[in-house]
């Protein structure tokens, strides 16, 4: 049970101990109390006294009894703002309203709490400058790819254009084609994968198509190359989840070479160890321009590493 009274920065939290919860560790109650806590931050809390029982302040390791209200105060981090880098960018298109981008593998998309630098968002403030955003975090950003994903990505520089761009995606008027190297033999030579995605039941950092409240994902596969024991396929995910490709790959029993979080990281020394990221590339992207009203198809070339590697299965014995 719990009420919640907020002000301007910090928000206070009540929670009543019932007898289900009683016998557990305060650090470990207040981190499942619903407050979007992890153990670690709940403890952070409970030792900087924004913790209370009945008002008194106790340890991390205080076992909570029948009853007892236990008062948690949050004060949220001051908002983060993107500072400029000087890092290098692959532009594949520039005009007034859009900017589009060959990510590289391994750069993360926008800052966040422990990775301030580094970030596409800060090259893009130090070779544009100002760009439009809801969050001074994620200038520009209208849809992101994973650290690990290469490929086209589609900026605003206004925010007429943002708001055009982000309600495409919304909508789901934007066509995008990812190219991907699997484990295994695609047999058919197109798939259809119709399975909900939500977050894993027990590994929190995951996806996964067995979550009880999964929503509708669907990404269409077609074969391009089968060598000995993978498969370059080409991916055209038609909702937007997290993970999506990814997930909906390796629930057919053919995860994404390379991907260690849904198994398709491998050791050994075969032809698929020419990569050491996930071999996932945003190939193209079509969006209307929004100011033309034209379709702006965006087509990005395959980074060295994932290049490599497809010589690498090609050239390898069969």
């Amino acid at each position: 049970m719990a009420s919640r009274e907020a002000s301007r920065l910090t928000t206070s939290h009540t929670l009543v101990v019932d007898a289900d919860a009683a016998g557990r560790r305060l650090d470990a109650y207040v981190a499942a109390g619903g407050l979007g806590l992890s153990r670690s931050q709940a403890r952070h809390l409970i030792d900087a006294a924004a913790v209370r029982v009945d008002g008194v302040v106790r340890k991390p390791g205080y076992v909570v009894r029948v009853g007892e209200r236990i008062a948690v105060d949050i004060t949220p981090p001051p908002p983060a703002r993107a500072e400029p880098e000087d890092l290098p960018l692959e532009v594949l298109y520039e005009d007034e309203l859009v900017i589009a981008i060959n990510k590289a593998p391994g750069m993360v998309v926008h800052p966040a709490p422990g990775r301030w630098q580094g970030t596409l968002v800060n090259a893009l403030l130090h070779r544009w400058g100002r760009l439009p955003a809801s969050d001074d975090a994620r200038p520009g950003i209208v849809h992101r790819l994973d650290r690990d994903t290469s490929g086209v990505m589609v900026i605003a520089r206004t925010l007429a254009a943002l708001e055009h761009l982000a309600r495409q995606f919304h909508d789901r008027t934007v066509a995008k084609r990812y190219l991907a190297v699997v484990r295994g033999v695609v047999r058919r030579d197109e798939l259809v994968i119709d399975a909900p995605i939500g977050r894993h039941p027990t590994e929190r950092k995951k996806m996964s198509t067995r979550a009880r409240r999964g929503r509708a994902a669907l990404t269409r596969v077609r074969v391009l190359e089968r060598f000995a024991g993978a498969t370059l396929v080409e991916a055209a995910p038609e909702t937007g989840r997290t993970h999506q490709i990814r997930v909906h790959l390796a629930a057919r029993g053919h995860p994404i070479v390379g991907d260690a979080v849904y198994g398709g990281a491998r050791g050994g020394k075969d032809a698929t160890a020419a990569i050491d990221r996930q071999a996932l590339h945003a190939a193209s992207l079509a969006v209307t321009h929004p100011q033309t009203g034209g379709r702006l198809q965006l087509v990005a070339p395959l980074w060295p590493d994932m290049a490599h590697l497809l010589v690498s299965l090609r050239t390898a014995p069969s």
